[in-house]
Order: structure tokens, then sequence, then C-alpha cells
């Protein structure tokens, strides 16, 4: 790393922390809900970026352009998959979860909203929520604090130190400073500022890259592999090629439910917020996606050196090398390079705070002191995500020292996890009036478990080990979100109805007529 490099991380870093503590002085003396949901006082533009950012965390500049540069066209059905999927939430799922979380006794997380919806008295529900929350944000946090480890040991090779721990270390700290100290506001501003890091490096680098190379020719010597542009696998119609395309839309399933992304939908003060927040958000990752996939492609004939298979989740790194590597260029080039630790400091944040408001609000507050006041509980979920950090720091350090998967193996994972557990019940919830408790509970715990079976028995193979029975090819998520859906009806159908205050709480939500203004925290 030259001297301009790590100025442009030090000034990030710095600006990052500087967030945290301007929230905690601010927000000191409030409560839970300004800590863990920020007051439902979010705008439009931080809203929409915010879910973003920590929607796409360090594998949208890292795992995704690493597959397509190897493996060619057929990966970017991931990449449309994530755009249908962006684009239904904050159609169907935004503004109806928003107005159903305030109705529903102005929830503050997803296992409360859901509790909340089907007024229930037992904790079931929410224990069942924490249990998922806490094993996937585990996996997930790790996926992020193991790209930085990567990211920093490329930058700062060094035979005498190990970099990747090293790097590990750093931004865990980082990470954990500002979440501790500034709560969901700290959390949704550093992913704004993220958020627009992340667009502008893609926006630049691939447009820059590909006006260099239609200038000069194909930096590199080696000839494109046959079939690469195919959307089929192998250039073929085949079972291989219908998995792949199914894997790929399967990825947009997930945003219907995944914890640390939809809490923004509750976060956003206003209807006319909301509209805002809606064509952000979706412009946002269809410009992300769609440079990350040109970005890709045109790092084959960029990149002087072909990469070679253990670099695969340094393309975006390797292009910024190469592009600014002159004199002060490499300021411009720090500062673009940040741009992958944005991706994933702004998803684990997001991790962390959600698994801690978990389990401070639906486990401590609900199960083991029913009695504690908000500074309490407030004092709780900071303690929580101390503890998640460690374990998460911990998970990230196994990874690395026992080489168990990949970066995209990691976020796979944690996206199956959540997609499969919350998607189905937040869609039966918020559009399905005969849904009830033991429906709810059933479906959570049903798509958790058959996503995990699928990933165990059909799947291991794209995690680097081998399926117990044999390798389908085919995500775990559609599997598992399917399960889900019919578990929920089936339980559902054949248990009691929702009582009548469950049900006028539906017909509530579902015939409110909301103005431009209307429908704030205030009950």
């Amino acid at each position: 790393m030259n001297v301009y490099e790590l100025i442009s991380f030090v000034v990030y870093f710095l600006l990052m922390t500087g967030i945290g503590v301007y929230f905690f002085i601010k927000s000191r003396d409030k409560g839970e809900k300004d800590y863990f949901l920020g007051g439902r006082e979010m705008g439009g533009w931080v809203s929409a970026l915010s879910a973003g950012a920590s929607d796409m965390s360090a594998w949208v500049l890292m795992g995704l352009p690493g597959a397509i540069y190897f493996s060619g066209m057929n990966q970017i059905w991931i990449s449309i998959g994530l755009v249908i999927g962006t684009v239904l939430a904050w159609l169907l799922i935004a503004p109806k979860l928003r107005r159903y979380a305030i109705k529903a006794d102005d929830a503050i997380t997803v296992p409360e909203f859901l509790s909340n919806r089907f007024k229930a008295k037992s904790p079931v529900l929410r224990i069942a929520c924490a249990v998922v929350f806490v094993i996937g944000y585990l996996i997930y946090a790790a996926s992020s604090v193991y790209a930085c480890g990567n990211l920093f040991s490329m930058l700062v090779p060094s035979d005498k130190i190990d970099t990747k721990m090293l790097g590990m270390v750093i931004f865990t700290i980082i990470i954990l400073a500002y979440t501790l100290l500034g709560g969901f506001k700290a959390v949704c501003w550093t992913d704004f500022f993220q958020g627009m890091l992340m667009l502008a490096a893609l926006m630049i680098v691939p447009i820059i890259a590909s006006i260099m190379v239609g200038a000069n020719g194909s930096y590199n010597a080696e000839p494109t592999p046959e079939h690469y542009y195919s959307l089929l696998v192998n250039g073929e119609f085949s079972w291989a090629s219908v998995a792949n395309i199914l894997t790929g839309l399967g990825w947009g399933l997930g945003y219907f439910g995944m914890p640390h992304i939809i809490v923004r939908y509750m976060a956003i003060k206003s209807k006319k917020e909301m509209r805002k927040s809606q064509i952000i958000g979706s412009t946002w990752t269809f410009l992300i996606l769609t440079m990350t996939t040109v970005l890709a492609l045109v790092a084959r004939d960029f990149l002087s050196t072909p990469l070679a298979s253990g670099e695969k989740e340094l393309v975006f790194a390797k292009v910024v090398r190469q592009m600014f590597s002159n004199g002060a260029l490499a300021l411009i080039g720090g500062i673009l390079v940040a741009a992958i630790l944005a991706a994933a400091m702004s998803t684990a944040d997001s991790q962390l705070l959600a698994s801690s408001s978990a389990f401070a609000s639906d486990i401590y507050k609900t199960v083991i002191n029913k009695n504690a006041d908000d500074k309490k509980v407030l004092n709780v979920g900071r303690f929580a995500v101390i503890a998640v950090t460690l374990v998460a720091f911990g998970l990230a350090t196994m990874v690395y020292y026992l080489d168990i998967t990949n970066l995209m193996g990691l976020v796979s994972a944690a996206w199956s996890i959540f997609g499969a557990a919350f998607s189905p019940v937040i869609i039966l919830s918020l559009f399905w009036r005969r849904f009830n408790y033991k429906g709810a509970v059933a479906s959570i715990v049903a798509g958790f478990v058959s996503s995990v079976l699928w990933m165990i028995l059909f799947n291991l193979e794209y995690y680097g080990f081998t399926s117990v029975i044999a390798n389908t090819g085919l995500y775990e998520l559609v599997p598992g979100f399917i399960v889900g859906i019919i578990v929920g009806v089936i339980v559902s159908l054949c248990t009691k109805a929702p009582e009548k205050e469950v049900t006028d709480l539906f017909d509530e939500v579902k015939n409110f007529k909301e103005d431009d203004e209307q429908v704030t925290a205030t009950k």
C-alpha cells in the first residue's frame, strides 16, 4: 500500500467512526426505539441507500464479479433475480409493512411485528426468530469480516505478519465502534455514504476501463473461453442451465423477508418519503448490479495479467490498481478500493444491530426480564452488539484458518437461511387475513429447516464439500421458500382461525387511506 492509498483509508475510517460519535452524543438520552429504529425519522434518500448498501455486501464487488469473470454471462441470473426482488419488495412489501408495524403496537423489530400482528402472548415466535437471527447473522457478519481481511492482505502483502488477520481485527474494531455508539441512525448514515461511494466506484471504474480498452485494444492476450457470453451453462439447455436460472432468480426471494433490509422500510417517516425511497432504492440496485456485470466482462480485456483462480474475489481491486497505479492517482484508487470496505462494513453493521435488537427486545425484554425499562434494554442491546461481533470474528477466523469456504459461499448460506425462514411469513402476514400464529411459527421453522437440509443433502458441493446425496445445483432458498409458504398455509387452515382482534387489525391496515404525511411514529 502506498502513502496515497493509506491516506484514503485513514480518512474513510475516521469519517465512519465520526458518524458514530456524532449520533452517540445526539441520541444518548433517548431510548431503545431511537437506538434500534432511529425513532422512525428516516428520510427517503437515507432509507433507500441504507437498505441497498446493507443488502449489497462485499460480494457485489468481490464474489459476484469474480463469478462472472471466470464463468461468464450465465452468472448474471443472480443480478436479474436481485433486481426483480428489490423492485417487488419496495413496491409490495415496504409500504404495507411500515403501516402494519406502526399499527401493530409500534413494533420496532421484525420478530416484534410478527408477534404483535397476531396479538400473541406466547414468546415462541420471538424465540424462533431470534434463533434464526443468531445463526444467520453470525454467518453473514463473518463473511463481511472475512472480506475485509482478504482485501487488506492484498493491499498490504507481507511475509512477516499475517495481514489478513490484521485486517480482520482492524475492521471489526471500526464497525463495532460506530455501531455500538450511534445505533440505527449511525448505521443508516454510514450506509448512506457507503452506498454513494459504492455507486460512484461502480460507475467510474467500468466506464474508464471500457474507454481504455477501446482506445488501446485488449491488454489480455488470452482468448475468451468458449460459451463465455452464453446465458446457459456451457451454451446448452440442460438441467444445469435450468437450475442455474432458478437459482439466480431465487436470490430475489430473499428480499421479501431479509430482516436487516425490511427494518429500513419500517423506519421511513412518511408516505411521501416512502415513494422517494422506492424510486431511489430500485434505481440504485439496478445500477449497482448492472455495472458490476459490466466490470467483470471488461476486466477480462483490461487486466494485463489474468487472475489466478485463487484471486477471483479481487477483480475490482486489481482493475482499480492497474488503472490508478502511478503517483497521486493512487489517491483516487485508494478511495475507489475503499468502496469494497464500504460494501462489507455497511452490511456487517446492519447485521450486528439487527441481531442485538432481536436479543434485547425479543428475548431479554420478553422472556428474561419483562419489567426492564428502556435504559436497561438499550444497555443489553449494546452488550449484545459486542457479543455478536466477537463471535462473528471468531467464526471468520475459523473460516480463514480452516479454509472452509469462499466469500460467495458464506453470503449464499446466510441469504438462504433468512429468505427461507422469513420471506414466506412476511408475505402471508401482510396479504392473507386467515393466516394465524401457529401457521407463522410453522412457516419459519419449516422454511429454515428445509433450507438447511437441502443445503446438506443436495448442495454442499457449492460450498466446497461433498453433498450427502447428490448435487442438484439448485439454490436451497428456492425449495425452502416453497416449503415455508406451503406449511404456513396448511397449518393455518388446519388450526383455529385468528381471533377477531387480529382480523380487525388486518382490516384496519388494509382499509387505511394514508395521506402524504400520515402514519408516523405516533399511534
